[in-house]
């Protein structure tokens, strides 16, 4: 199908490639990838430069290779699959991550990966050449489950200077990042490796929700606005340790007396019967550390983790108040209470003229399947989009997640909006490709 350059032709194209779509051909291929690591529960442990990971690298570069992609990797092991267009333009670019968490799903990542395969298959299929060239992504870490933090390859690829102080990361077993990452590249030394960062026309991230709304709400495809806003912050509560049974309660330094009240005055702020929407205030008090950690001692330091997230920076800044607040109002000394922000990222809106183009395609695809409308929603997870957005027009779809479940091998999502998301996909990036 030769190139028009008009927006009516553009439309046409991105149709006929959307049409090209074959359900079966992306469910084999999601089943095959989810064999590298996949485990008895039906889940996948397939963390980020694992020898496990590094087949599964493997295994997408023969892939993309067989479709008739170039392939080339950078500096932080991001893999690129790239389709020519009739002009050396920047890309239009898809994909997301392949790595996982210790027991993940079959779905998170892997799918954004795979589905943009899947396009570049429809295109094959379908005789479309694009004016601009198509790359796919697999980006390296997203999860930052074994090396921290997640969104390393995507954040290093806008950002190079991170890299130098990625490297040094290490995992559990003491293994630098930096170290597994020469390995991985040492692995892949028939793949070409080009610079960071490169222009990219647009980016389009599809992911599953990993979460309940469009479940609920009986929609099958989500043209997601923006990703929240987050702020995390480490609190160190110091008391005195002292023995259970001899120290009465009125002369006590119990730093987990002190913990606990900080922690009731932050649930507060966001009231679990509040309207689930766009601007809710979400907080987790994830990660607890006591010591010495014994049934009968009062403890002597207590630290805690929070994670306030909002798409709504000004209500970050409040709860951010209240939380500093609290741990001044609730020190038993001067110094007994320290609160650290140790991660803040704003929040990331996507742009207009991308999320027309997204609900364009996702309007067609569920038409054509008898299938509610698509609704527009935030992302409250990161994805490597959000750096994206620093770099290029980005925007994301969703497809449901049954029960709201990720990050656990019960993650599922229906085969036929799976095929309703990759069908989204292929239009949107076709439009954009024929720009």
């Amino acid at each position: 199908m030769n190139f028009t350059d008009s927006p009516s032709a553009h439309a046409e194209i991105a149709g006929t490639v959307q049409d090209h779509v074959d359900a079966a051909r992306l469910a084999a291929s999601l089943a095959a990838l989810a064999r590298f690591g996949g485990r008895d529960d039906g889940g996948v442990s397939r963390e980020t430069l694992t020898d496990i990971d590094l087949a599964a690298r493997r295994h997408l570069i023969e892939q993309a290779r067989a479709l008739g992609c170039e392939v080339s990797t950078d500096d932080c092991g991001n893999l690129f699959f790239r389709r020519p267009g009739r002009e050396d333009l920047p890309p239009v670019l898809t994909g997301s991550h392949a790595d996982t968490q210790p027991v993940g799903g079959k779905y998170d990542g892997a799918y954004g990966v795979l589905a943009g395969l899947e396009v570049i298959a429809a295109l094959n299929a379908a005789g479309v050449e694009t004016r601009r060239p198509i790359e796919v992504v697999s980006w390296t870490n997203e999860e930052g489950s074994r090396f921290g933090p997640g969104a390393m390859g995507s954040s290093a690829f806008v950002d190079p200077g991170r890299l130098a102080i990625y490297r040094d990361a290490v995992d559990p077993a003491g293994v630098r990042f930096g170290d597994a990452l020469d390995a991985a590249l040492t692995a892949s030394a028939d793949v070409p490796r080009l610079p960071m960062p490169r222009p990219m026309a647009a980016c389009v991230e599809l992911h599953i929700e990993q979460g309940p709304v469009l479940e609920a709400a009986n929609v099958p495809l989500g043209v997601v606005t923006g990703i929240q806003a987050v702020r995390w912050f480490r609190v160190d509560c110091a008391g005195t340790m002292a023995h259970a049974g001899t120290t009465p309660m009125a002369v006590r330094r119990d730093a987990m007396a002190v913990a606990v009240a900080i922690a009731q005055e932050l649930y507060a702020l966001a009231p679990r019967d509040a309207a689930a929407g766009s601007n809710e205030l979400r907080l987790t008090l994830g990660r607890w550390t006591v010591a010495p950690n014994s049934v009968n001692t009062i403890p002597g330091h207590v630290s805690f983790t929070v994670d306030m997230r909002c798409l709504d920076d000004a209500a970050l800044d409040r709860a951010e108040a209240a939380l500093r607040a609290a741990c001044v109002r609730h020190a038993q000394a001067s110094d007994a209470v320290t609160v650290e922000r140790f991660f803040h990222r704003t929040p990331t809106h996507f742009p207009g003229t991308m999320l027309d183009a997204i609900e364009r395609a996702c309007t067609r695809a569920s038409e054509q399947a008898g299938r509610a409308m698509p609704m527009r929603l935030t992302s409250g997870a990161f994805h490597d989009a959000m750096y994206l957005a620093d770099h290029c027009p980005t925007a994301m779809i969703f497809v449901p997640s049954k029960g709201g479940i990720s990050h656990n091998a019960a993650e599922d999502t229906d085969a036929t909006e799976l095929f309703l998301g990759a069908k989204a996909l292929a239009y949107t990036v076709a439009e954009l490709a024929c720009r």
